[in-house]
């Protein structure tokens, strides 16, 4: 299993490495080896708050950390990483792709609805997607990145709106893949709208530890229905849900923050660090220092 470094906190960038701000319609790509050779083919863990990434590996060799999860693959590979995940890559000389990153304005402002719920639904949640060398759908994605940058690099790039629209070809694409992989993905109705609405209220508020009653009242809802809603998505009550996602939470911060959990325990709004480890271990089967300790992490900050 790859293993990357832990840090005291987790670097929030636009672009990796820069201090510079992301502009509200914002597009950007660039071959992996431009930015991961000035880091000796290492990208240590980093978030990208309100903008969206997208790594394709079209061949060679990537190791791969998405919050918690840790893989090695070989291209052809696209990872999808939403706002907030936390990510972290491991290259060779003999990777060969691109990273797009962009604001969601970029690719959905002035189109038509679908192109929003295809956003939607590819981003929902952090996947690795492995794509099939020969098929012809790998090819037309290929095909895009490809275009993008060379669009992107010309000289008019800045007032032409090709890269947008090739951007926009490539989230159709990868979601059309995402929905054929994961075998008979949600189509859009009103309850997997609010269940997605549900998704992004507990994406806010997870740490806050809002009741079910709480969403629920949010979403103008009662409680029963809440979780009526969430069994018929998922075959999981609402709680379960917002447990589930503070555990993630818990993961991550305990996987890439050099940090006493007790300290961990705090920032996710646990006011008792020993019922922290309690809640953890009833979720994940291990107590948060033998966590670590199967993950590889050195638990060197006590507390």
């Amino acid at each position: 299993m790859p293993r990357f470094r832990t840090k005291p906190s987790i670097p929030a960038f636009a672009l990796y490495g820069e201090a510079s701000a992301a502009q509200p319609d914002m597009l950007h790509v660039e071959p992996i080896q431009v930015r991961s050779k000035l880091y000796r083919w290492e990208i240590e863990a980093h978030t990208h708050q309100g903008l969206h990434q997208i790594l394709w590996v079209a061949s060679g060799p990537a190791e791969i950390a998405l919050d918690e999860r840790r893989e090695r693959c070989t291209g052809p590979v696209a990872i999808i990483i939403p706002p907030g995940v936390v990510h972290a890559f491991r290259f060779s000389r003999e990777t060969d792709g691109f990273v797009l990153t962009f604001n969601p304005r970029a690719v959905v402002e002035g189109d038509v609805p679908a192109t929003g719920e295809a956003l939607r639904d590819l981003f929902a949640a952090p996947q690795i997607l492995h794509l099939e060398p020969q098929a012809v759908a790998t090819g037309r994605i290929a095909a895009l990145f490809v275009d993008l940058a060379d669009e992107f690099a010309a000289a008019d790039s800045a007032a032409s709106p090709v890269p947008h629209w090739l951007g926009r070809s490539i989230v159709w694409r990868l979601a059309q893949q995402s929905a054929r992989l994961s075998q008979g993905a949600r189509r859009g109705s009103g309850h997997a709208d609010l269940f997605t609405r549900f998704i992004v209220l507990v994406e806010a508020h997870h740490r806050d530890h809002w009741s079910v009653a709480r969403y629920a009242d949010e979403l103008g809802m009662t409680p029963e229905r809440l979780n009526r809603l969430t069994r018929a998505e998922t075959g999981q009550s609402a709680l379960d849900i917002v447990h589930a996602r503070l555990a993630r939470e818990a993961c991550r911060r305990l996987t890439y923050i050099a940090a006493p959990v007790s300290k961990l325990a705090f920032e996710l709004g646990f006011k008792d660090p020993a019922y922290f480890c309690r809640f953890f271990k009833r979720h994940t089967g291990a107590s948060p220092r033998d966590y670590r300790r199967a993950i590889g992490v050195a638990d060197d900050a006590r507390g």
